[in-house]
């Protein structure tokens, strides 16, 4: 599911790196987070309330990245501004839902290269030139 890239973002993070980054990146991750939570709503929309996927993704995240006061207060603003307003604009699943999930995806995508790229730059792992080539399909098995 072109989500699973999505998740894969959450796990290239460096723990205490959001600390480190400069404002931009701080931004991404900001956006990043909002994205999950639009993301959370869509998917609440379909499989039920119950379904704690991408909001899990979303604790993951800030454990793992450890932010300062402030970061942290932004992630999870933008994470329940994001959900608010998908809950808002899709309350119930539908073509148009499906529509969002696979935008937000392709948005998370985005920005999980800008923060990936990041983490390249600064030196922590060398760039493979195979890890450019991620499509947003999986390929068929």
């Amino acid at each position: 599911m072109r989500l699973a890239l999505l998740t894969a973002a959450v796990l290239f993070a460096d723990p205490a790196l959001a600390q480190d980054r400069p404002a931009e990146m701080r931004e991404a991750l900001v956006g990043l987070t909002r994205v999950l939570g639009e993301s959370h709503a869509l998917r609440q929309a379909c499989e039920g309330v119950s379904d704690q996927h991408w909001r899990g993704r979303m604790n993951r995240l800030v454990e793992t990245e450890q932010p300062d006061e402030d970061l942290d207060a932004r992630m999870k603003a933008s994470f329940n501004a994001g959900f608010a307003e998908s809950r808002r604009l899709y309350p119930v699943c539908s073509d148009g839902s499906r529509r969002a999930l696979a935008l937000a995806a392709i948005r998370g995508r985005e920005l999980s290269t800008t923060l990936a790229h990041a983490k390249y730059r600064s030196g922590v792992m060398p760039v493979e030139p195979e890890a450019e080539q991620v499509t947003a399909e999986p390929e068929p098995r």
